[in-house]
């Protein structure tokens, strides 16, 4: 094994680690990863607050082995998209769909109809090839809402809560209108913040639904809001015409169309986390989208603020009539 590699143990599998030591996330930009500690592998690091941390491909495999028992239970059995960053963060981004040939024999894959055929999506189903990929500079896994063999019914329904500014007093409020107006309608809810500007509200779901019927019931989940506080929500795709409100985007819950996965690294200086958090804590005035770096979210994940919520998915037909009955309909 040269200097420019090493191995790592990854449930029943040894992974090979090419160029540990290359830094993808460069230790300069404002972000906002100030904490204490590192992880093997790693190069220097900034210690101001404010100063964005330098972080290796050592330390992006090692975050994601830590991680991966409060990572893998949303991944397993779901096509990704996979976002790279060979270079780092200065280099060039590559969204990757169809697994390259070159992907060893083991990490599995799932086919899935596109319009005019059919694309071999990467599923991350064990640590090894969560390792395989960090090797790969995969920084960020968007997820599919729905599982292999059954593409086409979503079993999670998201909401995408996108600020228009930096502040994110706006976004804790509105996160607490959406899951308010989801107990009305007997909807469990969980909350994670992205690691980017926003956050999601992530609905579970027993997978009987088709996309278009989770769209159309999310839309209109979406419009009550809006029309309760036009003033401070809309549902407006183009972005001059939200006036600097906060845009409820529901255009995730479509076929083939992704959202960021728990416990994933965001491409940003200081490499936030987009990390599960509990209602309570949108009562924390220091709550951010990048509160959580790969240095502590796994602090967090340990807390596990999601317990329970995921395994109790729910039919739509119950909500919409509850849903229906609010509108006046």
């Amino acid at each position: 094994m040269s200097g420019d590699e090493r191995t790592v143990r990854a449930g029943r599998r040894t992974v090979t680690v090419h160029r540990p030591d290359k830094v993808l996330f460069p230790g300069d930009g404002n972000g906002e990863g100030d904490g204490e500690g590192s992880i093997s592998g790693g190069g220097e690091r900034g210690g101001r607050t404010g100063e964005a941390r330098e972080y290796t491909k050592a330390d992006l495999v090692d975050y994601y082995r830590s991680v991966a028992p409060f990572l893998l239970p949303h991944l397993r059995g779901r096509p990704l998209m996979l976002e790279r960053h060979p270079d780092g963060l200065g280099g060039p981004t590559f969204m990757q769909k169809n697994t390259p040939e070159h992907y060893p024999d083991w990490i599995t894959r799932t086919e899935v109809a596109k319009e005019g055929g059919t694309v071999v999506h990467t599923v991350c189903d064990d640590t090894a090839t969560l390792v395989y990929l960090a090797d790969q500079a995969c920084l960020t896994l968007h997820r599919w809402l729905s599982r292999s063999g059954r593409a086409e019914r979503p079993d999670r329904m998201v909401f995408d809560l996108d600020p228009a500014g930096d502040d994110f007093a706006p976004v804790r409020e509105a996160a607490r209108q959406v899951t308010e107006l989801l107990d009305r309608l007997r909807l469990p809810a969980a909350l994670m913040t992205t690691g980017s500007r926003g956050l999601h509200v992530v609905v579970p779901l027993d997978g009987r639904d088709d996309f278009d019927t989770v769209r159309d019931f999310a839309r209109d989940v979406a419009e009550v809001l809006a029309a309760d506080s036009p003033d401070r929500l809309t549902t407006a795709v183009r972005k001059q015409e939200r006036g600097g409100r906060l845009y409820l985007d529901v255009q995730r819950n479509a076929y083939a169309q992704t959202a960021v996965a728990p416990f994933t690294v965001r491409a940003l200086p200081g490499a936030p986390v987009a990390v599960p958090i509990s209602r309570d804590q949108l009562d924390d005035p220091d709550l951010g989208p990048r509160r959580w770096t790969v240095e502590n979210a796994v602090d967090q994940a340990r807390a596990r603020p999601w317990a329970g919520l995921m395994s109790r998915g729910r039919a739509l037909g119950p909500a919409r009539r509850r849903l229906d009955a609010l509108r006046g309909r």
